[in-house]
Order: structure tokens, then sequence, then C-alpha cells
């Protein structure tokens, strides 16, 4: 069994709970996820598995969209709800003040990472730094914002929900954290859900008790084949002979293909084969999924 799941990660578990309920409902030890969501977030979560696991560097390189809402009038420690509160003030900004600072940060930016992150300094994770009470150097990091969508402003609760779309590597703790000090009243992440990463959308992911009810009756729909979860990269179909060379490894001509681009490989009985490019050595698979486990 090979591909991905695009499972609807709850709140409250981390992304390793994720792969040890996968790992026992479908009975495969070869199962990972491909890219953190905190226990205080939900929604897509791919989780790659079998051959599927292969994949996990092309699926963490993809853009993301998430659902946050930031409440303003202070700042946490964490950048979050889940943080004590290191410093409050009086929300008087306006609705169109709000808008106007959000607007300030589409676009690339500079964020510098939160202490409470996975981000590895001389082999230690930031956040167990962070627990032992220390604060470290961190250096800014340009992150891109293509798209804040404001859903609402509630000015009772100060609250605002946003609709994010952003580059790999964006923390949405540090934008409602910078936003906050942007309109000068401070602000943190009250709440996330991811619904989008690359390809997989939250509206065709599955929640693990569904997944868990479908696999029972020999279900396995919820499965994205491997080829399928590529499907941004063009397909090329091989003849069976160029095929087999490709299986034995052995160098073959492809004429066509635009340099360096990255190509989905097929043999005609739609076989998965491998990823390749076009490189200046020649067809040049960077890939293989075929053979192995």
């Amino acid at each position: 069994m090979d591909g991905i799941v695009n499972v609807n990660k709850p709140l409250g578990i981390t992304s390793h709970d994720v792969v040890y309920r996968l790992r026992r409902i479908l009975g495969i030890k070869k199962i990972g996820h491909t890219g953190t969501l905190d226990p205080d977030a939900s929604g897509v979560l791919p989780m790659c598995v079998g051959k599927g696991t292969k994949l996990a560097e092309y699926l963490t390189a993809k853009d993301k969209q998430y659902f946050a809402t930031m409440k303003l009038g202070s700042f946490t420690d964490t950048q979050d709800a889940s943080g004590k509160i290191i410093e409050s003030f009086e929300v008087s900004v306006t609705k169109e003040e709000i808008r106007d600072a959000v607007k300030g940060f589409v676009g690339d930016i500079m964020q510098i990472p939160p202490m409470y992150s996975a981000i590895k300094v001389d082999g230690k994770k930031l956040y167990e730094l962070a627990r032992e009470g220390k604060t470290v150097e961190r250096e800014p990091r340009q992150v891109t914002i293509e798209n804040i969508e404001i859903k609402n402003i509630d000015m009772e609760t100060n609250t605002v929900e946003m609709l994010v779309d952003c580059s790999k590597g964006t923390y949405i703790r540090t934008l409602c954290n910078d936003i906050g000090a942007a309109l000068g009243c401070g602000g943190h992440m009250a709440s996330l859900k991811r619904t989008k990463s690359g390809r997989f959308d939250i509206k065709d992911s599955f929640t693990l008790e569904e997944i868990e009810k479908m696999a029972g009756e020999n279900d396995f729909s919820f499965m994205v084949s491997v080829g399928e979860a590529l499907s941004e990269y063009e397909k090329i179909v091989l003849a069976d002979r160029n095929a087999q060379r490709v299986r034995n490894g052995i160098k073959i001509s492809v004429e066509g293909l635009k340099m360096d681009e990255i190509y989905r490989v097929f043999d005609e009985q739609e076989e998965f084969l491998a990823l390749a490019q076009q490189t200046e050595n020649g067809f040049t698979i960077i890939k293989s999924f075929y053979g192995g486990a």
C-alpha cells in the first residue's frame, strides 16, 4: 500500500500521534508526515505511506493556506494562546487601521522565528531551549505572504479572522505577533487551522475516524496514489523498451523535454516509475519509485 493520505488532524494531538494511529489502522510501519502541525493546530496533514515516503521532500516544499484567529491586546511568550501573557494593552484601533496593518504584511517579509519552534541551534531545538528559560539570537528569515483575506473583525472580542496564503516556513504565530506590534496594541494567535498544503485541500481530507471506518470495510479510496500526488508535474509515458531500461538503471534519451523541468515518468501500463529531469547530462532520474519497499 503506497501513496498519500490527506488527514484532517484534530486539535490536541501531535503529528507523531497521527503517524502512530495510521500505523495501527493500516498495519504499515513505513509512514511519515510532510511537516508538523502543533497540537494546538488542526487541519490538513498529508501523510506518506509506503513508497509515498519518498515524496516527503517534494510535498513539504509547497505553499500553505491557514485560517487563523488573531487576538489583539496582548503578547504571549509563545506568540499563541497557549503561552503566558507577557504584556497587555488597551485596544483602541479601528477596523480600517487593522485592515491597513494586515495589508502591510503581504509580499516578501522578514520573520524572526519564534523561540517555541523546532528550528535547531547548535543541535538543540529552540523550544527545548525556551523550556529551559533560555533565549538565543535568531536570524530573520524571508518568507512570502501571497495574500491575507480578512474574514471577520470583532471589536467586542478584539479578534480578527484571516485566511492566509503563504510560503513554506511561515510562522502564523509570528505573523499575528508582528501585526499586533505594528498596531501598537499587541497580538497573538488564538487558533489555527491549515486549510491547504500544496495540492491537498481540507475539503478533500479525512478524519482518523473516517479512515479507520473505511479501512475496516476494505475501502482505501482515501489514499492518493504516488503518481497522482505529484500531478503538478507534467506526465510522460515511456515505451516498454525504454521503461525497462529505466528500471534497470540504463541511460536513455527522451526528446522534446524542457531543460531542468521535473517530469512524472510512467510506462505504458500506467505504472509510475520515477521523477526525472532533462539536464546537461541528458535524461536524468532524480527519484525512482519502482521496485523495493
